[in-house]
């Protein structure tokens, strides 16, 4: 064991537990197919990293640094100590050698981001620390290490600019559809860079539990006691598959305008993937090496993230992704189906023989 109370040998010594240590973790190791295969595609393009930094200018990154500075609360040993314990040990867990600066903002609202171009900074609300226990909010601080490890502050950086934009030239209309389109990418590609944040917090946490208590917390409050991990994960297996056609147009509208997937859908994914062979593959030391990143290959990043949204659509229960695959492998009686209106994808068709009364519901 060291000076500083760590051991070195795959095992991290904090109070009442010892967590797993990821030397060398590659972020592909947690990260989501779909937000996988985008960050090694533009990983590849030559030039890159220098184009957005040419854009640092016209980015309202300095502002942002310099308004955390000078209003908000940075985390260190003598500010919010337990925060910067947090953060030191969650870079250590994964192997992060620069521990980015951590800013504590007063907003009643439970939040964190972690944002720039050069340099990641992660900032938290003072509605999250309040609301959080320690595990839940070690959970939480592992998120954010995640999203500064798999570089995912540049492209978040850039959608809080292009949002921002939006609203600024929302009067030219051509102007403003263009922009969107790029938002509304962009949030498709953040709403799965969150599902990998996740797991990184349960690599951090290790506590599935805690995850899932804070994930419940910030959909329902500090009223713990009044609540179900259960029953909350209970609520994202309706949401999945209740409804009609008509429903699932509406998730879909819904889901749109949002950064952040819905917290009991983060919660099912992250049990998911907490149970999945993946998991446990990295708990017991078998990840990939972010030495080898530079070798990844696009293409099979690529079917990577096809194949993952071929099964999410086969494994859904969602009335249109029933219809997808339905289509998908010929179903004979979609044309029925759709003659019966939306409320026909709600129940199986009727059986050969059935009388034209039956269909009327008589």
């Amino acid at each position: 064991m060291s000076d500083d109370g760590r051991q070195h040998t795959g095992t991290e010594r904090v109070p009442s537990r010892q967590r797993r240590r990821f030397p060398g973790i590659s972020s592909r190791a947690y990260e989501h197919p779909a937000d996988r295969s985008a960050l090694v595609a533009l990983r590849k393009l030559t030039g890159f990293d220098a184009v957005f930094k040419a854009l640092s200018g016209l980015l309202p990154e300095r502002s942002l640094r310099l308004l955390f500075l000078s209003d908000s609360v940075r985390v260190s040993e003598r500010q919010f100590a337990h925060l910067h314990g947090m953060l030191r040990d969650a870079c250590y867990i994964l192997d992060l050698e620069k521990v980015p600066p951590m800013y504590v903002t007063q907003d009643p609202q439970p939040n964190a981001m972690c944002i720039g171009l050069d340099e990641p900074v992660i900032v938290v609300s003072t509605g999250l620390v309040e609301l959080l226990d320690e595990e839940e909010m070690r959970a939480v601080v592992g998120h954010e290490v995640g999203h500064a490890l798999s570089g995912h502050s540049v492209y978040r950086t850039i959608l809080l600019f292009l949002t921002s934009l939006a609203l600024k030239v929302a009067w030219i209309p051509l102007g403003n559809m263009a922009i969107m389109a790029i938002v509304t990418a962009l949030r498709e590609w953040f709403r799965k860079s969150e599902l990998s944040a996740d797991r990184a917090g349960l690599l951090v946490g290790q506590d599935v539990r805690a995850s899932m208590r804070g994930l419940m917390k910030i959909a329902g409050g500090n009223h713990l006691h009044e609540m179900n991990v259960d029953a909350f994960l209970e609520q994202a297996e309706e949401y999945d598959s209740g409804g009609d056609l008509r429903d699932s147009v509406l998730k879909i509208l819904n889901v749109l305008p949002r950064s952040h997937p819905f917290t009991t859908v983060r919660a099912a994914e992250l049990k998911k993937w907490a149970e999945s062979r993946d998991h446990q593959r990295i708990m017991d030391g078998h990840y990939p090496q972010r030495d080898e990143d530079k070798d990844t290959s696009v293409s099979g990043s690529f079917r990577e993230s096809a194949a993952s949204y071929a099964g999410d659509v086969k494994d859904s229960k969602d009335p249109l992704m029933k219809l997808v695959t339905d289509l998908a492998g010929g179903a004979g009686d979609l044309g029925g189906r759709v003659r019966r209106g939306f409320d026909g994808f709600r129940s199986p068709p009727p059986a050969e023989g059935d009388t034209a009364s039956g269909d009327r519901g008589e």
